[in-house]
């Protein structure tokens, strides 16, 4: 096979659960522990970092990549989904993976795939631990894909745990409370190994606690050694005013990751850090500003406020639940625009009705949809938003969506495409 076929083995042979959702979900470990044996348990052969959590554990994962590169480890990062293509879930150095390793992998491992047939996820987490060992990476940072308890990830023993926060996200498949969400993220709590958690509320804290207490592993809730004071935005940065517990001196950092939502992450990053530096990695405060500075350009993270073109400024970001919204929403507040347009498209199995009921009405809507079976097409989207008084046209991919409100659009207004991770990715770049 060529990497094409590979690909289409890959996204056509085996659940996808980007493209087909739950019935891609498979609700336990067995598959993942199978290849992982097969292939002689890669993941034992390097250490690692977990990070699970409802929204920002994929900007968390990449700063804390960031900064462990910029402090000179070989560091190795798994991500998901992917926005444009396969090879930017596994990276080392920012580098993706080669296509020669995925077609080999593939090729070897295809009478054990075709065997238990396990799902996409399944199949590319067992190849980044393959990688990830065969290129003798020092440190790995891995981002769980959905849950926690029983992701394919959760075979590692990691010598950190991060939980950055607990929303309303697949309630089909981790539980129809807050209480049993945060029970699956609270899975990859192991025995003995520190966990840090990002955010918390009434509904999770207490379960964070006990899990950890019975694992025996040392909890630290970020958000009460730090506290941010104050933030702006300079030169297309965020920059953070931090203080931490017991130090009178502030500290600023500066990111080039411009949401405002990144301050709980950097929180929860800043506090990683310092319980990773306590175990004997070198990461000293230098490091740490220098990896925040250029996450983006040493990861290759997209997606998050981003920035495609200006006059008018269109932004891509891949929020796509009700908390992810709201923290957009929060944004859209505060960045100077004239007229707002917002580029909407998303997938069937998200609390679509709460999302629209907190979008704002002043705005001018495209509604789309990705080219994925999920997705929830776009005459059906705008019905749902016109009862909420979201009013706009309908469009048949994003980019007929995005040249329409480019149209319609004066210099200083703002265009966000939003709504799902894929229909950020199928985004063209604008001439």
């Amino acid at each position: 096979m060529n990497y094409q076929q590979t690909l289409d083995y890959l996204f056509t042979r085996l659940p996808m659960f980007s493209r087909i959702g739950a019935a891609a979900y498979k609700a336990d470990l067995s598959n993942t522990i199978r290849l992982c044996d097969s292939l002689g348990n890669p993941q034992n052969k390097f250490k690692s970092i977990h990070i699970a959590g409802t929204n920002g554990k994929g900007s968390t994962s990449h700063m804390l990549a960031a900064i462990l590169q910029t402090a000179g480890y070989k560091t190795g990062l798994y991500t998901s989904p992917h926005l444009k293509d396969f090879q930017e879930r596994i990276k080392i150095n920012g580098e993706m993976i080669s296509k020669e390793f995925v077609i080999d992998f593939t090729e070897k491992t295809q009478p054990l795939v075709n065997e238990i047939e396990p799902s996409f996820f399944e199949i590319t987490v067992a190849m980044a631990f393959e990688y990830f060992a065969e290129q003798e990476v020092e440190i790995t940072v891995i981002e769980t894909g959905l849950g926690g308890r029983l992701d394919s990830t959760n075979i590692i023993t990691p010598e950190l745990s991060v939980i950055t926060n607990i929303g309303w996200d697949h309630m089909n498949l981790l539980g129809d409370s807050l209480e049993k969400i945060a029970v699956e993220k609270a899975g990859i709590i192991k025995k003995g190994v520190p966990v840090i958690i990002g955010e918390v509320i009434p509904a999770s804290q207490s379960i964070f606690e006990q899990s950890a207490k019975e694992k025996n592993a040392a909890i630290s809730i970020a958000t009460k050694k730090r506290q941010v004071i104050d933030w702006s935005w300079e030169n297309h940065e965020l920059v953070v005013e931090v203080a931490e517990q017991l130090h009178t001196d502030h500290k600023k950092y500066q990111l080039d990751l411009p949401g405002i939502y990144q301050v709980k992450n950097l929180i929860t990053v800043l506090e990683a850090c310092s319980q990773l530096e306590q175990m004997g990695w070198k990461i000293d405060d230098k490091t740490i500003h220098q990896g925040l500075r250029q996450t983006k350009k040493l990861t290759g993270l997209h997606g998050r406020w981003e920035v495609i073109h200006s006059s008018p400024a269109v932004v891509l970001e891949v929020a796509h639940n009700i908390d992810g919204m709201q923290q957009l929403v929060q944004q859209i507040e505060v960045t100077k625009h004239n007229q707002l347009h917002i580029v909407l498209g998303m997938v069937k199995d998200k609390d679509i009705e709460k999302i629209l009921a907190i979008l704002p009405e002043m705005a001018t809507y495209y509604f789309t949809k990705a080219q994925i079976p999920r997705a929830l097409p776009e005459e059906e989207l705008m019905g749902k938003a016109f009862i909420h008084q979201l009013k706009g046209n309908p469009f048949p991919d994003v980019n007929a969506a995005i040249r329409s409100a480019l149209q319609h659009a004066h210099p200083d207004d703002l265009i966000i495409v939003c709504g799902s991770v894929f229909l950020a990715g199928e985004v063209n770049a604008i001439p």
